[in-house]
């Protein structure tokens, strides 16, 4: 197997975890060790297959990854889903559970706080569960619903089951909270550190190759590369959802990845839009061509939109959908140094899959299995 790092480890200062207006009241030192020693010596010993682990939102394009790799390495996993998943519900029950050979699946309603009581859990005990949802739109009650009520549902659950180590997939951007999703985990991740009962894995990964690839087919075809600025307003250091899905599944093991806030980014150097775009062209062998489009613009939209709002509710996803492109057109996905500016030293890396190699597969395969969905909006 190819080795992997862990560079510059996984920490994150107080004044990482308190950024923003959302300040995280921890509990005590001796109550956290105290928490932290119980979920290692309760796997400790233990054979993976001897480690029931519950994955909700496993059918989710991560979760996918997630719920493959925890099979892959042998351990006892139930995928959690609805009877209809998948982007558009195109996935049923016949298709999650071919999805997942390896692992029991169950059918349900994170959104119903009985449902997950009675359907994911039961009388079954889980050691570890992993939640990998996400709200599909990032719009403001998809994001209140999924990012905080449904994932608390699964947590609340959890600790009256006695699960001892909660998994939880967050994002690198809920450091400057601007967005109503991002509110919204940051309030979720607060409850889960202060809940004193379980241990946690909070994991906030940079962008995912598939959120970088949007572009591949129509430079392919002679189109232009389109970004904002100069190119050079953001960058990140991408993962692969594979690696990202290893390194969730260290963290149920891996004692000095517990009650941490655990950003991670893939290998390499950070990007910016221009130094991707510049890599396709050369990949693709074509004469490099791009279309600078003035942030401003995006400004000009929001303000309209938000105007449009004020009188008319169902245009307040509309404009929470602009606020999050130009967020995402402007902010680095890297991590927040102590002087509040992105530092891509301080992002650590880890995996082999290089965003190089995504880009010489797509342009050979295709997108197939990459689709956006509903998530296009804003990634």
């Amino acid at each position: 197997m190819a080795s992997r790092r862990l560079d510059g480890g996984a920490r994150v200062t107080p004044r990482t975890q308190r950024r923003g207006h959302h300040h995280v009241r921890s509990v005590s030192r001796a109550s956290r060790a105290r928490v932290r020693a119980a979920s290692a010596v309760e796997l400790e010993g233990r054979e993976n297959g001897e480690v029931k682990v519950l994955v909700v939102g496993a059918t989710g394009y991560i979760g996918k990854f997630v719920t493959r790799e925890l099979c892959a390495r042998g351990y006892d996993v139930t995928a959690f889903t609805r009877e209809k998943s998948g982007i558009g519900g195109k996935t049923g029950a016949d298709e999650a559970r071919a999805l997942f050979p390896n692992a029991t699946v169950k059918f349900g309603d994170v959104s119903d706080a009985l449902s997950v009581e009675r359907d994911a859990f039961g009388e079954e005990k889980y050691d570890v569960v992993v939640s990998c949802l996400a709200s599909r739109t990032g719009g403001v009650k998809d994001s209140w619903d999924i990012d905080y009520q449904a994932t608390k549902n699964v947590l609340d659950a959890a600790r009256a089951n006695g699960s001892k180590h909660f998994v939880l997939l967050s994002a690198i951007c809920v450091q400057k909270p601007l967005l109503t999703f991002q509110k919204a985990k940051l309030k979720f991740e607060q409850e889960l550190q202060e809940a004193g009962d379980i241990s946690y894995s909070i994991v906030r990964p940079t962008a995912f190759f598939k959120s970088l690839a949007g572009q591949v087919e129509v430079v392919q075809k002679g189109g232009p590369y389109v970004m904002f600025g100069d190119g050079q307003l953001a960058s990140c250091k991408p993962i692969s959802e594979s690696d990202l899905a290893k390194f969730m599944a260290d963290s149920i093991r891996e004692p000095s990845m517990m009650n941490k806030v655990l950003p991670i980014g893939g290998p390499g150097e950070a990007m910016s839009a221009l130094q991707q775009g510049t890599m396709l062209f050369e990949i693709l062998d074509k004469e490099p061509k791009f279309v600078k489009v003035p942030i401003e613009i995006m400004d000009v939209v929001i303000k309209v939109l938000d105007v449009f709002a004020g009188f008319f509710s169902n245009m307040k996803d509309a404009a929470e959908f602009g606020k999050i492109g130009r967020y995402y057109a402007a902010e680095s996905m890297l991590v927040m140094n102590d002087k509040e500016q992105y530092d891509a030293d301080a992002t650590p890396s880890y995996g082999t899959d290089t965003l190089k190699d995504f880009f010489v597969k797509v342009s050979k395969e295709g997108l197939a299995g990459q689709e956006l969905g509903d998530q296009a909006v804003f990634k």
